[in-house]
C-alpha cells in the first residue's frame, strides 16, 4: 500500500514514526511519503516537509503567515496529485489537515484520520465535515468515542500511543543515561513546548524560579525543531540552569517536578509519574479569542481524560514566577498532595491503556479498511 501522511508537529512526528514502523511490519510492501519529522523519516517515510517549517501558534500568529500556510496547502495539493496515494493519512493538525480533506474527498481520495482534531474543545461544528470527508476516524481518547456518537460518526478508539512510547522507554535503563542528568541535586524539569513563540513567552518565567530554589537542578528540555542557539541566549543569564537536547524522556525519568506547556507533554509527564505544574501564556490576541471560543474546562489533557483538577494550571496572567514558585514547593514538600496525584496518574494510565497497544492497533484498522475497499 501506497500513504501519504501529513503531521505537522512533535507530538504527531512521533505518532506518526511509531505507525509507519506498524504498518511496514504488518505489511512489508507499505511506502510512505509524508509532512513531518526526524522520528518519520528515520522509520522510512519520504519526508515533503518538516513541521518546524509549519508551526505557527496562536490566532494572531496564524494571520501573519497566512500567506505562507495558503503557499503550503497548495504544494500539498500537488505533491498528493503527483504522487496518487491508495490512501491519506492525517495526523491532527486540524487548521491545515482539514483544508487538504476536504480538497481530497473531491478528489476521490480515501482519507484516514489518526488523531482527532480537538473539535470537542471548539469548533464544535466541525464533526459535520469530518463525517463528509474522512472514511476513517482513529481516536486516542477514552472520550471521543462517545463525543462523536452523538454525532451519529462511528469511530474507533485503538488507545493512547504515548502508553507504549513510555513503557518502551522505561523498560530500557540505557536510555535514561545522559551526562547532564547526573547531578546530585533533585531536578525540576522544565518543558516550555515546541514553538518558537510559546518558549519565548513561557521559558523566561519558568526560568526566574530557579533562582530562588539553589538546591535543585532546573533543566529545560529543548524542542529538535529549534536551534541550539536559540535557547543559549534564553539561558545566558541563568548560569546554574542547563539544557538537554532529545532527551525529554530521559529528563522525565530522573525529574522530581516539572513545569509544562499544555498539550502532550502534559501526559507524557504524568505517564512518567512526575507532579507537575501546567503553564499557558500566549500572546494577549490570541487569548481572548480563545477565552471566547473554547468549551472545555481544563487545558490540559490530564485533567480533561480525568474530568477533574488533577493538576494545577496556569494560565495567562496567573503564570508568574511567584505563582510557580509557590505551586512547586507545595509540590514538592506536601505528602498528602502527591499521595493524591500518584493514585490520579495510576487511573490515568489505565483508562489509556483500555486500548491495548494503539500504534499496532491503528495500523491494523487502516489494512483492514484498505483490504476492505479494494
Amino acid at each position: 500500500m501506497k500513504y501519504y501522511i501529513i503531521a505537522g508537529e512533535a507530538s504527531g512526528d512521533l505518532h506518526g514514526r511509531n505507525l509507519i514502523k506498524e504498518l511496514r511490519r504488518q505489511d512489508p510492501s507499505t511506502t510512505v511519503r509524508c509532512w513531518g519529522g526526524d522520528l518519520m523519516q528515520q522509520a522510512g517515510g519520504e519526508l515533503v516537509r518538516h513541521y518546524k517549517d509549519l508551526a505557527f501558534m496562536g490566532f494572531a500568529e496564524i494571520l501573519m503567515n497566512l500567506r505562507t500556510i495558503l503557499r503550503n496547502l497548495e504544494f500539498c495539493k500537488q505533491d498528493i496529485r503527483r504522487n496518487r496515494p491508495d490512501a491519506l493519512i492525517l495526523i491532527d493538525y486540524p487548521g491545515f489537515n482539514m483544508r487538504i480533506a476536504k480538497w481530497a474527498r473531491k478528489e476521490g481520495l480515501r482519507i484516514i484520520y489518526y488523531i482527532s482534531p480537538q473539535v470537542w474543545a471548539w469548533k464544535e461544528g466541525r464533526v459535520r465535515q469530518i463525517r463528509e470527508t474522512v472514511d476513517k476516524m482513529l481516536v486516542i481518547l477514552p472520550f471521543e468515542k462517545a463525543f462523536y456518537k452523538k454525532w451519529n460518526f462511528d469511530v474507533e478508539y485503538v488507545g493512547h500511543p504515548l502508553v507504549e512510547e513510555i513503557d518502551g522507554f522505561r523498560a530500557d535503563p540505557r536510555e535514561a543515561r545522559n551526562p547532564a542528568l547526573q547531578s546530585s541535586q533533585p531536578i525540576i524539569a522544565l518543558l516550555p513546548g515546541s514553538r518558537k513563540q510559546e518558549i519565548e513567552k513561557k521559558l523566561p518565567v519558568m526560568l526566574e524560579v530557579s533562582r530562588h530554589l539553589p538546591d535543585y537542578q532546573f533543566v529545560v528540555a529543548q524542542a529538535p525543531g529549534q536551534d541550539p542557539s536559540f535557547y543559549d541566549s534564553l539561558l545566558s543569564d541563568y548560569p546554574n540552569v542547563v539544557s538537554v537536547r532529545n532527551a525529554t524522556y530521559a529528563l522525565l525519568s530522573r525529574a522530581d517536578a516539572a513545569f509544562v506547556t499544555s498539550g502532550t507533554a502534559t501526559l507524557e509527564t504524568a505517564l512518567f509519574g512526575v507532579p507537575e505544574i501546567v503553564c499557558y501564556k500566549g500572546s494577549a490576541v490570541s487569548y481572548q479569542i480563545a477565552k471566547r471560543l473554547i468549551k472545555v474546562k481544563y487545558i490540559s489533557l490530564v485533567n480533561l481524560i480525568m474530568d477533574k483538577p488533577v493538576v494545577k494550571e496556569l494560565i495567562q496572567d496567573e503564570l508568574t514566577s511567584g505563582n510557580l514558585r509557590r505551586e512547586l514547593e507545595d509540590l514538592l514538600h506536601n505528602d498528602t498532595r502527591r499521595r493524591q496525584l500518584n493514585e490520579d496518574y495510576r487511573n490515568l494510565k489505565a483508562l489509556l491503556s483500555q486500548g491495548g497497544h494503539a500504534s499496532a492497533n491503528a495500523a491494523a484498522s487502516i489494512l483492514r479498511f484498505m483490504r476492505a475497499a479494494n
